[in-house]
């Protein structure tokens, strides 16, 4: 007889975007006529910038010529991305990673749900609240987080709200814990943290042994200068951190997929024993067993992400994106709704008005508008009274639903 990890039985039903796309789907099915705008779930509109397109074409016909078809390829990446990614997005900003601490994967998802697999389970687990759902539900499939309670927390995780009441920014625990998950510019609430500001958890971390898994996968967007665009910006964060980034949200490769984490071998974990053992050494052995690597043309079209054209061209989407976010900020808030987010990141983090739960005013917007948000509460507990809207639609499905937004009659 067979037994299942019984830690999914724990899980809720579904995930939070399932249930949305479900109400979502139901009510298109009971309004065909209806114009439905979604502005809930992160996945960007634009194509692919041509440079990106045109390394692809390129890699497809290499694939098709004997002399340079490329089978199995280094789990670990391609070291033309890795050396490249290297070069641009740390040694340009004067940070010492080295090539043999960078590990390219399919995505961010992937890697902040697949790190637990060289973390012990004994191991107290904080988040912020609100929080990217992988970061908790992962938790719960590996047994950290014990049990779910009536206020939606899980009774084995520490909890670090941030909300209006706080300006979104965490306070250090005030019970051990081992490992924080940190994501900044933060996915939900759009909200970032200045370079002092992430000092304190890095400062904190190296006082405490604590380690920081560090999701920085929208650091493309940030546009205000003291708000740093790698966590090894800060010192010491080399020998705390783990550092996650993607291509998705930056390049457009939400269904390309490509991403990276960042282990530096000064990372150390501890056996009950207490010896000292590096992450990266753990990290290497789980991605080379349990992964065949992203395929060469994904490689490829990434390395492209990094030439002087495919910059260009991907800062031209950026800003589009935060044209849109911009528009939705302004709109909303000239309405007398409070909004944060919106100018380090693609997302705008919506208090509900008049005391609405975050289901009741996803259903009326919904419902009355046609408009599609995330409903707070999704996030966890301290997202309740909150809705997320993002800003990867096109200019007329933003303009055409804050048009609508500024309609709400409440």
């Amino acid at each position: 007889m067979a037994f299942i990890n019984e830690n999914y039985t724990k899980l809720p039903g579904s995930y939070l975007f399932s249930d949305i796309a479900k109400k979502v789907n139901e009510f298109k099915a009971a309004h065909p006529e209806a114009n439905v705008i979604r502005l809930g779930i992160g996945d960007v509109t634009k194509p692919l910038p041509s440079a990106i397109i045109n390394a692809m074409h390129a890699a497809v016909d290499e694939m098709a010529n004997a002399s340079t078809f490329r089978g199995y390829g280094p789990e670990q990446g391609y070291d033309f991305l890795v050396n490249t990614i290297v070069e641009n997005d740390y040694k340009a900003r004067g940070l010492d990673i080295s090539a043999d601490e960078i590990f390219v994967s399919d995505g961010s998802k992937s890697d902040t749900g697949n790190i637990g697999d060289i973390l012990g389970l004994d191991n107290i687990v904080a988040v912020t609240d609100p929080v990217y759902p992988v970061y908790v539900d992962t938790n719960v499939m590996a047994g950290r987080a014990g049990e779910l309670q009536a206020n939606g927390k899980w009774n084995k995780l520490v909890y670090i709200p941030c909300t209006s009441e706080n300006d979104f920014i965490p306070s250090l625990p005030t019970e051990k814990v081992d490992i924080v998950y940190l994501c900044y510019p933060n996915n939900p609430t759009g909200t970032t943290l200045t370079k002092d500001q992430l000092k304190v958890w890095v400062d904190y971390a190296l006082q405490n042994k604590v380690l920081i898994l560090f999701d920085g996968a929208y650091k493309e967007f940030i546009t205000e200068s003291d708000v740093p665009h790698s966590i090894y910006e800060i010192e010491g964060a080399r020998e705390v951190a783990i550092e996650f980034r993607s291509f998705s949200k930056t390049a457009g490769f939400t269904g390309t997929r490509c991403a990276y984490t960042v282990v530096p071998k000064t990372v150390m974990g501890y056996t009950k024993t207490g010896e000292k053992i590096s992450y990266n050494k753990l990290w290497n052995r789980r991605h080379t067993t349990k992964f065949n690597g992203v395929p060469y043309i994904i490689q490829r079209a990434a390395e492209a992400c990094f030439s002087a054209e495919g910059k260009k061209q991907i800062k031209d989407i950026i800003d589009y994106y935060m044209n849109n976010a911009k528009i939705i900020r302004e709109g909303l808030a000239s309405e007398g709704l409070q909004v944060y987010g919106g100018v380090n990141s693609p997302y705008i983090w919506v208090k509900t008005p008049k005391g609405m739960t975050s289901w009741g005013f996803f259903d009326y917007l919904l419902n009355d508008l046609h408009v599609v948000g995330t409903p707070g509460v999704g996030f966890g507990p301290s997202g309740e009274g909150y809705l997320r809207l993002t800003a990867f639609g096109t200019l007329e499905n933003t303009k055409e639903a804050v048009g609508r937004l500024k309609k709400i009659s409440i």
